[in-house]
């Protein structure tokens, strides 16, 4: 992803955003996320390698994520990170399938149908490794909210 910046993007969102990812491997959707949503002029955060495997790792930023207005959650493998912050929280979260994985993650697919599956209300699904997308709907929910 390239941005051509002429003059700082001015903040028009009424909220934070906070792009959330459970392992290293899901960074680069993850920064594609972050980078649309804040070229919408929107304040995001980011907590990168939070997945479930280690989920002590994120419960230690939950006040952060608390206090967004939109949270995109990026997840391989089974996806099953957006269904956990989804339970947490009460505010739209963006769900995000990567095609990364090890196991039987089928490219996306197991992740994808995981978290189109999730049980947490709230929860919204983009395809697989659709980071853009993801950013873009953080983006117009947060100017409404």
């Amino acid at each position: 992803m390239i941005i051509l910046e002429q003059e700082p993007v001015k903040i028009s969102g009424r909220g934070m955003i906070v792009v959330i990812c459970a392992g290293t491997s899901d960074m680069p959707v993850a920064e594609e996320a972050a980078l649309t949503a804040r070229f919408m002029g929107n304040e995001v955060e980011t907590i990168y390698d939070v997945g479930v495997a280690g989920l002590h790792r994120l419960l230690s930023h939950k006040e952060k994520f608390s206090n967004a207005k939109v949270i995109i959650v990026v997840a391989g493998m089974e996806g099953a990170l957006p269904s956990v912050v989804g339970g947490l929280v009460d505010k739209p979260v963006i769900a995000v399938p990567t095609s990364i994985g090890y196991g039987a993650s089928f490219g996306g697919i197991a992740a994808l149908l995981g978290m189109l599956n999730s049980c947490s209300a709230g929860i919204t699904v983009v395809n697989i490794d659709n980071g853009f997308g993801a950013g873009y709907a953080a983006g117009v929910i947060n100017r409404r909210s």
